[in-house]
């Protein structure tokens, strides 16, 4: 995508972050899709505008079904409230977050309602999560007794977020903030996910970010939320413990780079189109099915 005539703050592999004003930042969405921490050539079609609109929607549920849980920074997503010299700019349709601008807090909220990922290989090795010890005999994808709140550093640039313990977390924000955090964390998973089973989803794990207004110290939740790109999306008829489910997000993309002899740095090897394809649907049905909305409705689709 082509930069925009505002203050540029951050591009990071998926966004585009620019300064409006003072108090606020104009977030744009992109069809990138990284693989392996390396951005492929090929942009997903729609990607960027699913990952805007399923956050859209998450922020204005939460706002109707847990009013006072936590701030939002969201502002708005249409492209008529973007400064002018922005507001005509090619492609923005759909794709663009005004937002408040917050301090980002030194903390991945991460819940896990289910063990899989780097906390199913901590468990292999012995049978903790986060340095926690959980009850023998689980599998690989197991639900867990309850949703449990695994926090993670934020790594700079090129490396890796790091699993902490809570009492870890604490020590980076305060141990009353850490509470708050984990408090909200597990009530914003706990109504998604029974939201998202309701229409056959489950969401095996997810990651919130957390930050506070300047000024008013007000805690927010921002970027993006339970989308495929910070959560794993799986399919209800598809899940049995001791396997891994499909997954509602860029798994054609990894499967296919699996079967190639790639060392996972730049340059990407090409995509064919049919993973590409198959991707952009994926995101799309997560969407659709999670919301009850046709995407098609939503602006900028062609």
């Amino acid at each position: 995508m082509k930069k925009l005539p505002l203050p540029h703050v951050h591009s990071g592999k998926v966004r585009d972050i620019y300064a409006v004003g003072d108090d606020r930042l104009l977030m744009v969405t992109s069809d990138r899709l990284s693989a392996f921490d390396v951005v492929m050539a090929e942009p997903i079609p729609n990607k960027g505008r699913v990952l805007t609109a399923m956050t859209a929607f998450w922020f204005e549920l939460f706002a109707q079904t847990a009013p006072g849980l936590v701030g939002s920074h969201l502002i708005s997503t249409d492209v008529a409230d973007l400064p002018p010299a922005v507001r005509d700019a090619e492609d923005l349709a759909g794709r663009v977050m005004l937002c408040r601008k917050a301090e980002m807090l030194p903390v991945e909220c991460i819940v896990r309602g289910y063990i899989t990922g780097s906390a199913w290989k901590e468990y292999k090795k012995g049978g903790t999560m986060h340095g926690t010890p959980l009850p023998a005999g689980l599998l690989e994808s197991s639900k867990l007794p309850e949703p449990v709140f695994t926090p993670s550093t934020k790594a700079e640039v090129g490396d890796h977020d790091e699993n902490i313990s809570f009492d870890a977390a604490a020590k980076l924000v305060g141990r009353e903030l850490a509470e708050r955090l984990r408090d909200v964390s597990l009530a914003l998973y706990s109504r998604g996910a029974a939201w998202a089973a309701e229409r056959g989803i489950i969401i095996a794990d997810t990651k919130f970010e957390l930050g506070r207004i300047p000024g008013t110290g007000e805690l927010v939740l921002c970027d993006e939320v339970l989308t495929p790109d910070s959560s794993r999306f799986w399919p209800v008829a598809q899940w049995k413990p001791g396997a891994t489910p499909p997954s509602f997000d860029k798994q054609p993309v990894r499967d296919f780079l699996e079967t190639l002899d790639w060392n996972k740095t730049p340059p990407p090897p090409p995509l064919p189109r049919a993973v590409v394809d198959a991707t952009s649907t994926r995101y799309v049905e997560a969407y659709e099915r999670i919301t009850g909305r046709r995407f098609a409705d939503w602006p900028g689709v062609r």
